[in-house]
Parts: structure tokens; C-alpha cells; sequence
């Protein structure tokens, strides 16, 4: 059945972590009769959570993609993880959705990563409602999680559905809107009178929504008024542009495992929420300046490649967001990003790791192309090779790093290669190699997330792995002006080599790097050899006098020098350049200097003391804390990314698998005392190891 934009409806649901996500997406699919039953967390069995860590673990690890028709509309769902270290799968989630689902437990009310991703979302301008979970519970409170929603984010919250019963006394829900009660019980949903000792929530609720749904539109501002009140018709009409305006954030309350206020909250996603038709999608244009297009079928095909995965079975699998046009299978289309033609084979759409295939994706849509053999996330896919690129996926800098390497040093190649296709599926992990440290290091949101990463590769290229904390990436500068002068003169058979060079440096303002300035007057010096005279400068700047680290914010000034007309040659002053800096390093006050991160800290107020006290026993400077509601506390700071290295494990085991961080570098600062001597010695013995491998 093929669906036009105008039906089609994108939805990433998303939360803190065990807010029911999965479970939640269950109860949908079964009242849509997509599944015959809805599966519990516990038995592994979930369309969602498909992947043999998923259910090992118990927990969503990727953004899961299914579908399902409700009152003639496709609706699709994206079951995103809670945890902070995969957050690269709920930002996919968001770039191919027009609307945010965010659960939020009615016993717990707002918590760290609601606070996070509803961060994201503003910055996005993404429209959201909130399901308030879990109201099965007896120590749930349906009014008290919609006022800390409008604290904490100071937001329009109008509750659409409202509970009957409270705890284990939870009877089903009362759709505002209109004017129905829904009773659930073992496990059916059937539509009823709204009970008269409801009468009184109903109005009240009615009243609230009917305002909200008159605000922003003056005709239905001014009838709301008038008749003191409005026709579901106008409400209905109200609400979308609302909605659409990203003005109000509906409530709806209900219970993922009872599948208490599913069927309304259903109906709310069919009748009211907004298609993507006219949704807006920002692409880089040709002279690096962004511009929005809209989703719109009439216009030539453009689409996204929102994430790729592997499947066992399947193959490679490239999740696709529609932009314009109409993606059709068995078709040839040009990849704008790497710049060639795409053969586009077989079109799916999923239900968790069940593909259902399709002839078409229209503008808005979402669904899966298999085996495309060139395109990666990311990548930009169009009828036409002059069609701009869509800005990527912004996704944050990673966290936690670890140095690999294969036990087997025959299998190093491998382990790269497996561990580069990780990135491009998997755009929060970064695995580079630095010759700085002569490692290779796969970085990651966290250390569960790189865990989970090398397992799968252990387990699919049989590579035994070794992991290590990696060495940190220092610099050597210096703190005051220095003159040295060397004389490279060789004798052999035939040519000799000579030159002399003198040469001042001195210290610069930290993040100038270096400068260069040939002061040599009277010719002493021919013009032809000043390159290589910088190019030893250079080449003496890799590895600094005090621990072998790169040198940086040195000015070096060629004062004067000698040639020989016979026996000099750029490699001569080269030589001659490299010496002579080292020789002016060593008098000019050498020091090492640290990389300090820009760290920000998300905790409960119950931690606050301890994280504080903790930061500054790492060498920290706190910058600033604020308070952001419901015992929620933000702290900003810079520490040195030495003292970092295990934060996420530390961070974790100091607030009970509360807290959570976000890093990112910001600048070098001078290192001394017994650090640096440790950093000094720990550097010598790892050159002198490195030499006797060789």
C-alpha cells in the first residue's frame, strides 16, 4: 500500500533510561495489529530490540525503526536508547521525525537525559509531546510530572488524555479532546461514557486545552472568548497549527505495560499531529552557505542516509529519509556526497529486524534500501549530481577513549578495517591512529558504548583484542628567548657536507603555533637554502627536548649563518637548522603543556558536593554551576584530559549510573612539579620501549 506525504507521520520516541520506551512501542504495534502480541523487555523478544546485545543486555542499544496504519495514516517509530552513550542513534532518530515522543516516568518525573534531549530538541526547533508512564504505579503522580514539565522547561504542557484511577487502581484514560473515556483491561481497550466522578477532571482539562488550542489564531482566540469554550472541530484545528508552531506540548498519561492510553494517544498522531509536508530540511549549498528546503513530493527526488547498519542476514542496510520527491526501487540515482551514480536495489520498510518491502518512499517518508554498495550515513542521495548536500548528523564529540590493538599484531590491519566500518555506521565513535603516541585509539560516548563495539567486532572477525588507557597527547613550548648556533660539518669521500646556522627563538602567546623570519642580512646565507632550513626547524618541532612531543607557540628568527661554495646543500642547513633549534630549546626554559577540556557535568543534587570535591582533587577549575529543577544540577568546569581518562566509569560509580557529561578540548596550559616529572619519565621509558620493538 503505497502512502502520499500528507499521511505519513515520523515519530522518534525518546527519553531517560527505563521509561518504557520499548515497551510502549510494543503496545503501539499490537493495537495496530502489526503484532499479535506485545512482548515484555524481560523475554527478549521485542521488535525493537532485535540485536543479540539488545537482548543479552536487556536495554536498547540502536535507534530502531518499525512501522504501522492507523486511521489510513502511516505512522512511523523510532525506538531510540536512554542511555547517554548511545546518543548518536536518538540524534539519527530526530533528523528523520517530525515530532518527539518523550516518555517521562510519572514516578520520577523529569531526569537528566529528559533534560538533555529536550535541549536537542530546541536547538532543532523540533516539536515534541510528552506520555507520561508508568501511572500503574502506586507512587505515580500524573499532575505533579505536568507542572515539573512546565518548571523545567517552561513550557505550555496541556494534558489531551488524563488518568481514571491512580496506581494499581488505573482504569484506562479520559480523552480530553473528545470527550471519551477509554477503559483498559488484561491487555483490550474498549471506548466508553466518560464516569460521572470524572465530570469535574474533564473540565477543567477541556478548558486548559481549549485555550492553548485558541492561542495563535485570532478567530479562534476570539470565539473561545465568546462562547467560552470551543467545538472539537476548532480544537482539532487549533491544535495543529499549535502544534506545527511548536507553541504547546501535549500531555498524555497512560501505561506502557497495561497499554492504558494508547489507542487515544493513536489517534492523537492521525488526526493532529502535522505531516511533513512543508517541514523544513537544511542543505549546504555550493558556497558553503546553508539553506532550508521543504519536503515536498512535486520537487525532484533528494533524500538522506540516516544510519547504516549490518545485518546478518540482510546485509548492509541504509536507512533513508525522503526530503522530495518519490524514491522508487530498481532504480539509478546519483549520490551527491561521493560524487557517483547509485543503484537502488530493494526498498523496505521495517519492523524491527522484519522487512516488509516496498515499491516506493514518498517525500517524508522513511525506510530501509538494501545493500547499497557506495552510500554510507550521511550521504546525500539525489536524482541529479547538481543537487546540494544536507548538513550531516551533528553529533557530539566523544567521551571516553580507549587505546586497541590486536594481540596478534598480523591482524592489526583487520582490526582497522572492521573498526573503520564501526564509524561509518556509528557516527559518535571516532578510531584514529596517533603517531604522536604510536597508537591507535577508537573513542566513544562512553565506556559501555566501546565495550559493545569491540565485543561485535571480536565476535564477527574472530580477532583477539587488547585494550590499554591511552597515552595523552602533550606539547613541549618554551617560556623564555634563546640563541644557539650550530655547525654541521661532515667530511667523506668526494663533496663534504657543511653549514652553519644561528638562530634566536622565542616564546609566543599561547595558540600562535609558530613563526618564521629570516633575518639574514649580507648574503651569509644564499635565499636557496632557507627552506631547508625551515624544513629542519619543522622537522625538530615534532619532538621536543623534554619528553619528545610535538613543540608549539615558538618564534624562531634565522640570525646568521656560513656556507661552504663547494660542500653545502639544503640538507646540510637542514641538519644544521634541526640542531641548532634543540640546542636553543634546551636553555630556553622548556616545559610541557597539558590539553584542558571544557567539561560539563549533569547530577542530582545529592551529588553535588561529592562531584565538586572530586573535580577539584583532579586539578579542576569550576566555572559555574546551575541549578536546573527537579533536583537536577549542571556544572561546568575545565580539567585536564589526563585526569579524564576514566571519567565515565568514575563518573558512573559516584552517582549510582545517574550522572552523565559532556567533553570537549578547549586549550593547552603549562604542566609542572611532579606531574610533568611523571609525564617526563612515563615518555622516556615509552621511547625507549618503542626502540628496542624496533
Amino acid at each position: 500500500m503505497g502512502f502520499s506525504t500528507d499521511n505519513i507521520r515520523t515519530v522518534a520516541i525518546a527519553g531517560h533510561g527505563q521509561t518504557g520506551k520499548t515497551t510502549f512501542l510494543e503496545q503501539m504495534l499490537l493495537a495496530a495489529g502489526a503484532i499479535p502480541k506485545a512482548e515484555t523487555v524481560e523475554s527478549g523478544k521485542t521488535v525493537s530490540d532485535c540485536t543479540a546485545e539488545e537482548t543479552e543486555r536487556r536495554i536498547s542499544i540502536y535507534a530502531s525503526l518499525a512501522h504501522l496504519s492507523w486511521k489510513d495514516k502511516l505512522v512511523n517509530l523510532w525506538d531510540t536508547p536512554g542511555s547517554a552513550d548511545f546518543i548518536g542513534e536518538v540524534i539519527a532518530a530526530f533528523r528523520a521525525s517530525e515530532l518527539a515522543v518523550m516518555l517521562i516516568d510519572s514516578r520520577a518525573g523529569v531526569q537528566i537525559e529528559t533534560v538533555k534531549l529536550w535541549r536537542m530538541l530546541d536547538r532543532r526547533n523540533k516539536a515534541r509531546v510528552v506520555f507520561m508512564n508508568h501511572l500503574d504505579d502506586d507512587k505515580a503522580d500524573f499532575s505533579r510530572c505536568v507542572l515539573d514539565v512546565h518548571n523545567q522547561f517552561e513550557a505550555e504542557v496541556c494534558p489531551v488524555t488524563i488518568p481514571m484511577g491512580k496506581g494499581k487502581g488505573l482504569a484506562g484514560v479520559i480523552d480530553v479532546l473528545h470527550a471519551k473515556a477509554y477503559r483498559t483491561s488484561g491487555g483490550k481497550t474498549e471506548e466508553t461514557e466518560i464516569p460521572p466522578e470524572y465530570k469535574d477532571d474533564f473540565t477543567r482539562a477541556r478548558e486548559i486545552l481549549a485555550g492553548a488550542a485558541a492561542e495563535g489564531d485570532e478567530e479562534l482566540l476570539v470565539k473561545f472568548i465568546d462562547e467560552a469554550g470551543l467545538s472539537d472541530e476548532d480544537m482539532v484545528r487549533g491544535l495543529k497549527l499549535a502544534i506545527k508552531d511548536n507553541r504547546i506540548v501535549p500531555a498524555f498519561a497512560g501505561s506502557a505495560i497495561t497499554g492504558a492510553g494508547i489507542v487515544p494517544f493513536l489517534n492523537f498522531l492521525a488526526d493532529i499531529v502535522p505531516s511533513p509536508l512543508g517541514a523544513l530540511e537544511v542543505a549546504l549549498g555550493k558556497d558553503e552557505s546553508e539553506v532550508a528546503v521543504k519536503v515536498d513530493p512535486a520537487s525532484p527526488l533528494t533524500a538522506l542516509v540516516i544510519k547504516t547498519a549490518n545485518d546478518q542476514f540482510s546485509g548492509k542496510l541504509s536507512y533513508v529519509k525522503v526530503i522530495g520527491g518519490t524514491l522508487k526501487a530498481d532504480t539509478e540515482i546519483y549520490n551527491v556526497s561521493e560524487g557517483k551514480k547509485e543503484k537502488i536495489g530493494k526498498l523496505f520498510r521495517a519492523v524491527g529486524k522484519r522487512l516488509v518491502e516496498t515499491k516506493e518512499l514518498a517525500a517524508g517518508d522513511v525506510g530501509v534500501a538494501g545493500k547499497l554498495p557506495i552510500a554510507k550515513t550521511n550521504d546525500t542521495l539525489a536524482e541529479s549530481a547538481e543537487a546540494l548536500p544536507f548538513v550531516k548528523l551533528r553529533t557530539p564529540n566523544p567521551v571516553y577513549s580507549m587505546a586497541v590493538a590486536a594481540k596478534d599484531k598480523k591482524d592489526d590491519d583487520k582490526l582497522g578495517d572492521w573498526l573503520t566500518r564501526a564509524c561509518e555506521e556509528d557516527k559518535t565513535l571516532r578510531f584514529t591512529f596517533n603517531p604522536e603516541t604510536h597508537q591507535s585509539v577508537l573513542s566513544g560516548m562512553g565506556d559501555l558504548h566501546i565495550s559493545i563495539v569491540l565485543n561485535r567486532v571480536k565476535a564477527a572477525a574472530k580477532i583477539e583484542i587488547q585494550t590499554s588507557i591511552p597515552r595523552i597527547a602533550y606539547r613541549e613550548t618554551i617560556q623564555r628567548k634563546s640563541q644557539a648556533e650550530y655547525t654541521h660539518k661532515k667530511q667523506t669521500g668526494g663533496h663534504g657536507q657543511y653549514a652553519r646556522v644561528v638562530l634566536s627563538i622565542d616564546a609566543l602567546a599561547r595558540g600562535e603555533s609558530y613563526s618564521f623570519t629570516n633575518a639574514v642580512f649580507g648574503g651569509a646565507i644564499s635565499k636557496g637554502y632557507i627552506p631547508g632550513i625551515e624544513k629542519g626547524i619543522k622537522e625538530a618541532m615534532d619532538s621536543g627536548v623534554l619528553a619528545g612531543y610535538p613543540v608549539v607557540d615558538v618564534g624562531v628568527t634565522i640570525l646568521d649563518g656560513k656556507e661552504h661554495p663547494v660542500d653545502s646543500s639544503e640538507m646540510a642547513f637542514k641538519l644544521a637548522a634541526r640542531n641548532a633549534f634543540k640546542e636553543a630549546m634546551r636553555s630556553a626554559g622548556a616545559i610541557l603543556l597539558e590539553p584542558i577540556m571544557n567539561l560539563t557535568v549533569f547530577v542530582d543534587t545529592a551529588y553535588l558536593g561529592d562531584i565538586m570535591s572530586d573535580l577539584s582533587g583532579r586539578r579542576g577549575r569550576i566555572l559555574g554551576q546551575t541549578g536546573l529543577g527537579n533536583g537536577i544540577e549542571e556544572i561546568r568546569a575545565q580539567v585536564p584530559h589526563q585526569e579524564l581518562l576514566k571519567y565515565a566509569i568514575d563518573l558512573r560509580s559516584m552517582t549510582s549510573g545517574t550522572g552523565s557529561f559532556e567533553m570537549s578540548f578547549d586549550h593547552y596550559d603549562p604542566v609542572s612539579g611532579k606531574v610533568a616529572d611523571e609525564v617526563i619519565a612515563q615518555a622516556k621509558e615509552f621511547i625507549k620501549q618503542q626502540a628496542e620493538d624496533e
